[in-house]
């Protein structure tokens, strides 16, 4: 694998000498072990700070792999099911007809609630009560089970109540001691981050043509009824104090290699840590729910929490779970190679490019 890491590191300094990135990580394990960490580029162009394997980003949707990590670890240890109704966990959120959503439907996607309440504002994502009581009087868009449609924002409080409810504790608490802990990374994988380790964060940037081509979207799009422009994940919003302290489990922020060390625990050990059973993680990584997204119209395919396939392929990819995070990041595990990978980076672009580059030179081009 040095020649792996090697061509990684040779990818990422090529990448952002010629500005398509700014700064960015990658990380890859194999069968438990780290095998590549490389770093290139500029974490905070103001003050020129350089990108560091522990340098933590703000990758959005990534955190959704570690919220529904922490829901499994917590049904291996019988605390739910995947089939236990939401409302048995948390009584106030059966109104208006919600009694029947269940954890599997939270996981996949499928719940009926891809949308935050009306004119939810940027404070109101980092106000967890009011998030989750907003959620609780909220009606479905569809019979639970019957669409998919991606919960961008509301996975997160939703999954993240449930856990809450489950064992009394946030979420963010329940990371740390059931997952990051365990894993020697409570310190590069968080869903808030304190305020005395904003300093390690890097600084966000949107990608040339990123304004113009939210303001050319037709404004009444079902992804802006499930949560207004101003919640779009863009710089601004990724930069800000609050949104970076606040527990929003739907993103996180982490560094490439807690996030690929977290996925390398799931499909087996890391330094005598497994999270998930093997049974488990075979019913996690199979095709839980499919079918055309209501929110966005793409074509989709869940595991229990889990986009499921590569970014980089369009054809099926038996085994391989995981998620990405708007601005090109993402992280993933493959059962069949027992390989984890997580790119990281800055610069938000509107593609995965970066993130197929990568897959190509760990997987070869035919993978």
């Amino acid at each position: 694998m040095g020649d792996v890491r090697m061509r990684l590191q040779e990818a990422v300094d090529r990448l952002v000498e010629d500005g398509t990135e700014r700064g960015i990580q990658v990380a890859v394990y194999r069968h438990g072990e780290l095998v590549a960490d490389v770093v290139a580029g500029t974490a905070d162009p103001g003050s020129g700070r350089p990108v560091t394997s522990g340098t933590l980003f703000y990758n959005f949707s990534i955190g959704k792999g570690a919220a529904s990590a922490v829901a499994h670890v917590l049904a291996e240890r019988g605390l739910f099911t995947y089939d236990t109704p939401v409302a048995e966990l948390w009584p106030e959120f059966a109104a208006h007809g919600k009694g029947g959503v269940t954890v599997r439907h939270v996981l996949t996607h499928s719940a009926g609630l891809p949308g935050v309440p009306p004119g939810t504002t940027v404070e109101d994502l980092c106000d967890w009560d009011r998030m989750c009581a907003g959620l609780a009087g909220a009606e479905l868009w569809w019979e639970p089970g019957t669409r998919v449609g991606y919960h961008a924002y509301s996975f997160g409080y939703l999954i993240g109540e449930i856990v809450r409810r489950a064992t009394g504790k946030p979420i963010s608490q329940v990371l740390r001691e059931e997952v990051t802990g365990p894993l020697g990374v409570a310190d590069e994988l968080y869903f808030g981050v304190p305020e005395s380790e904003h300093h390690r964060l890097a600084r966000l940037e949107d990608a040339e043509g990123t304004a113009e081509m939210m303001g050319s979207l037709p404004p009444d799009l079902p992804m802006f009824r499930a949560g207004g422009p101003q919640l779009w994940p863009c710089a601004a919003l990724g930069n800000r104090t609050d949104v970076l302290t606040a527990d929003i489990p739907a993103g996180g922020k982490t560094t490439a290699r807690a996030i690929a060390r977290m996925y390398a625990a799931m499909i087996g050990e890391v330094d005598g840590v497994r999270l998930i059973s093997p049974g488990r993680l075979k019913e996690v990584s199979s095709t839980a729910a499919e079918g055309v997204d209501a929110v966005f119209g793409n074509e989709s395919r869940w595991g229990l929490g889990f986009g499921l396939g590569r970014p980089d392929v369009t054809k099926e990819v038996p085994g391989a779970f995981g998620m990405s995070g708007a601005g090109g990041s993402h992280a993933y595990a493959d059962t069949a190679t027992g390989m984890t990978l997580a790119v990281t980076k800055n610069r938000l672009s509107l593609d995965f490019s970066t993130v197929n580059q990568i897959n190509e030179l760990v997987l070869g081009p035919d993978a």
